[in-house]
Parts: structure tokens; sequence; C-alpha cells
């Protein structure tokens, strides 16, 4: 769909909310987001919410309603994911998934915070102890609706949608795919190397703008692209710095993850695997959306000769860092 979101007004937005049996006040306020819209609202006599309206087409209702119910498990094992309100009133009264002139919708309580400091030992080892309880509740039974964070899935399918685009420059098309198919053949190695890997439901995009951080601790908001995969998918991004310093964080982290949860020391094989895939997915999702106008507004520099050269590049380096030893922690 090209304009998916072109007949969402802010008075929609509204009338969706009251129509749950939540009053607004009039308050609205457009948070960030491209893959879905995301607001603040105003309530009477109440806190503001959250309001996601998701992006049609992308997930069914029940792969939505499947994310929703991992989030109610971690709440209720008192793990501070934000979950979606069950709704009052309207179609989806006592579910958290409503419809509105087409739209779906889910309501959010708000969390507010601050980015963790991921240079410090004690937050990283608090956000392991998280993640393990996460992974603790994850690892009790699978999606079947949302699928897995794999090689076919970000990395072989990504490839062949950007092919059959046309969007890669023509001079550079030769370039980009000769080395994006040596990187799938290094992943495809390092999948190898790592051997059967356990997989979990995840978070999968946690990344440090999905943690917030308050004087309580951490707080992990936003599971849209949760699914399941291995359990280092949730570990890696959190790594900052150099490889001496993503070393040292992966040691804190795993110290605070291991209270809860035993980790497979294999799937360190799997971190410049998984990193190269979220590269490679992320070119490809960026040509998937830019039929909605929000996405050249925000991306000017993507489909551009410079963005593919540095997308070239970037890829050669990633699979040099494939054939060296896997990072371990200090």
């Amino acid at each position: 769909m090209g304009k998916p979101y072109a007949t969402l007004n802010p008075d929609l937005v509204l009338d969706a909310i009251e129509s749950t049996g939540m009053r607004v006040d009039g308050r609205l306020l457009t948070l960030n987001s491209f893959e879905n819209r995301v607001y603040q609202v105003g309530i009477d006599d109440a806190p503001p919410v959250i309001v996601k309206f998701y992006r049609p087409h992308r997930w069914s209702d029940a792969a939505i309603l499947e994310e929703h119910t991992f989030l109610q498990e971690l709440g209720d094992a008192e793990i501070p994911a934000v979950a979606p309100l069950v709704l009052p009133l309207g179609d989806a009264a006592g579910t958290t998934l409503s419809t509105y002139n087409g739209f779906r919708f889910s309501v959010f309580p708000r969390r507010g915070g601050r980015p963790p400091e991921l240079e410090q030992s004690d937050t990283l080892e608090w956000l392991g102890r998280f993640i393990g309880r996460i992974h603790q509740v994850g690892a009790r039974k699978p999606y079947a609706e949302r699928g897995v964070i794999d090689l076919p899935t970000y990395g072989t399918a990504p490839r062949d949608y950007l092919r059959d685009s046309g969007v890669v420059p023509e001079n550079l098309r030769e370039a980009y795919f000769a080395i994006v198919d040596l990187a799938l053949a290094a992943i495809a190695r390092g999948y190898e190397r790592a051997g059967d890997i356990a997989l979990l439901r995840l978070h999968g995009d946690c990344h440090p703008g999905n943690v917030l951080w308050t004087d309580a601790g951490p707080h992990f908001v936003d599971f849209d692209d949760s699914r399941m995969g291995p359990a280092v998918q949730d570990l890696w991004m959190l790594l900052p710095g150099d490889r001496d310093g993503q070393r040292r964080a992966l040691g804190d982290v795993l110290a605070g993850y291991e209270d809860f949860c035993e980790f497979d020391q294999r799937s360190l094989y799997l971190i410049e695997p998984l990193r190269t895939l979220r590269l490679i997915h992320y070119s490809a999702w960026l040509a998937r959306r830019w039929d909605d106008p929000a996405f050249p507004a925000a991306f000017p520099w993507f489909n551009t000769q410079r963005y593919w050269e540095e997308r070239i590049l970037e890829l050669r380096e990633q699979v040099a860092l494939m054939d060296e030893e896997p990072l371990w922690p200090i």
C-alpha cells in the first residue's frame, strides 16, 4: 500500500480512542514511529495513554494478539515490559486489539524514562538480569504466528526483494548483490559453527531506544518485532563501543543474564551473522516502505548512489568479521 495511513487524521485517532470507552481531552502528540503510527493521547481525569495504530497487512490479528499474550505473561511475572491495556468498550471489549474505520489499534499505559547508560557495568548487569527473566518466560512455549529471525527471513527474502524491486542503482547492482551473496554464505557458516541453538520468544529489537530507564531500573517497550530466535539476538544490540568494549559489556550482561537463564556459548558465533542479517533486512525494509510518504521525508539519504556504496563497504567489513573468532566475553 502506497499510503496506508492517508486517512488516519487527528479526529479519527481521537474518535477511535473514544470508541473504547475512554474520554479524550483533545491533547494529541505524534510520537516517533515509522512502521506503525503512535500517539500520546490525553484522557479526562486520568494519565495520558499511548496508542499504536498497526501498519495494515503487516501482522495478522492472531500474530498481534500473540505478542500481547507474551507481554501479559511478562507482566504476570512482574517483568517490566509495557503491555497493552484491556479495552473496556467497543468491538474489542475485554481484549487488547480494537478496530476503527479499518485501522487496528491498541492502547498502552504511558511509561517514561531515559536511555540506559551502557558504559556502566552495573547497568549492563541489571539489563542482563531482566532479559534473562524475559527469556525464562519466552522459553515456556513457542510463537505459532510470528515467524523466526533467521537466514531465510532476514537474509534471503530481503535480498530477493531488493533484487526484484530494482531499487539498487544499475551501476552498483553487480557489486552489491555479489557482496550480499558472500555475506549470506558467511552467515550460513556462522550458523553451522553454532550448531543447533534453541529458539525462544524474544523482544527481537532490543536496542537501547527500546529500553527506558528510571530510578527504579529498566523497562522494555515496543515488542512489535518480537519473533522466535536465538537468545543472543536480544543481547548483541546492547553492546557499545569497539570490539574490546563489546567483549567487556558482554561479560557484564551475561553476569546478570545467567542469574536466570543458562546461556549457550555456541550462540556467540551468531552475533556477527545476526548483525549482518539486520543490515540486509533494514535496506529491504526501507525499500518496501518507500511508497509511504513518511519514509522519503525521514530517510532522504536512502536510494542514493552514496547509500548503496556505503552498504557495499559495510557488508565487506561484516564478511571479514564473520570469518574471525566470535566475540568472547571478558
